[in-house]
């Protein structure tokens, strides 16, 4: 999907990169690209040297033209056209004032290579939303998320002053208090299960959505989460949701034979393990069909 330009690898939500369809990254950029510009002058602000962002837009586009660039050819052509003087930062600023895709083989699953960038329009051939509308993207995480609060939509956004939107949106709306006594919105024909529903192991990536889509996390994520002693050195270390709770961490070993390694946060018992056991075989012939020797490993209980 990424060599056929079908979907992209872009930055959007809280300043950071989302691979999305080109749909939505036409639509979701707009959007948030105030969001975009805050998270980059938190950043980078101090060291922007006065560059003027339109002229620096201008010039990135004119760069482009003969073919994609790390952010780091782009920092050093813009500073040698005068516009700043820190390489770092004009080359970050270069993907937020104009949005701009990781080509691949960037992100394509079993290739590599340095993220270099070509400007989304260019490498879609389809134009940026005009109109674009924070009601709409509201909606779209409220049936994702909900019930979920002002906050929790800000906190997965990136946005500010979403109250506003969701007082105009609030007849559309239901409304509800959590224990906390904060008010949560959701929308009338979302599905929202009895709490009792069981809810099937799921592996998550490092950075899912649903672990990062709310201030607050305790609907998912226990208090007490000791995260130090559940990452493993030298591994990139996703998540597993067991009974749509946070209960333990995952990651691949590729030397000899591909083990997905398991570390539970307390013990599971034996139907949770069979059922964790079943769902990571089926993840590792996902993710190393190409390796003989297969295997899952559930480390000690932490906790």
């Amino acid at each position: 999907m990424l060599t056929e330009r079908e979907v992209v690898r872009v930055t959007l939500m809280r300043g950071t990169v989302h691979l999305v369809t080109v749909r939505d990254a036409l639509e979701l950029r707009p959007v948030v690209q105030s969001a975009v510009e805050r998270t980059h002058n938190g950043a980078f602000g101090r060291r922007m040297g006065g560059a003027d962002p339109a002229r620096l837009a201008r010039a990135v586009r004119e760069l482009l033209v003969d073919g994609p660039l790390t952010a780091r050819e782009l920092g050093t052509r813009l500073v040698e056209r005068g516009i700043g003087d820190d390489v770092e930062a004009i080359g970050n600023a270069a993907r937020v004032y104009v949005p701009l895709v990781q080509v691949p083989p960037r992100g394509v699953w079993g290739a590599g290579g340095q993220a270099k960038y070509q400007p989304l329009e260019t490498w879609t051939g389809a134009k940026l939303e005009t109109e674009p509308s924070v009601d709409e993207v509201v909606g779209r995480y409220l049936r994702s998320f909900g019930p979920a609060s002002v906050l929790d939509v800000q906190s997965w956004s990136g946005l500010t002053k979403l109250r506003e939107v969701f007082d105009r949106l609030r007849p559309v709306l239901l409304t509800f208090r959590n224990e906390d006594g904060r008010e949560l919105f959701d929308m009338p024909e979302a599905p929202r299960p009895d709490p009792d529903t069981p809810a099937p192991v799921r592996f998550l990536g490092e950075y899912d959505n649903v672990l990062l889509g709310h201030a607050d996390r305790r609907r998912l994520i226990p208090e007490d989460f000791p995260w130090a002693e559940m990452l493993a050195p030298s591994r990139f270390v996703n998540n597993l949701l067991v009974d749509g709770l946070l209960r333990a961490t995952w990651w691949i070993e590729r030397e000899k034979r591909a083990t997905l390694a398991i570390r539970p946060f307390r013990r599971f018992s034996r139907a949770v393990r069979a059922e964790v056991t079943a769902e990571a075989e089926r993840m590792i012939d996902f993710a190393a069909p190409e390796v003989e020797g297969r295997e899952v490993r559930i480390e000690p209980a932490i906790g």
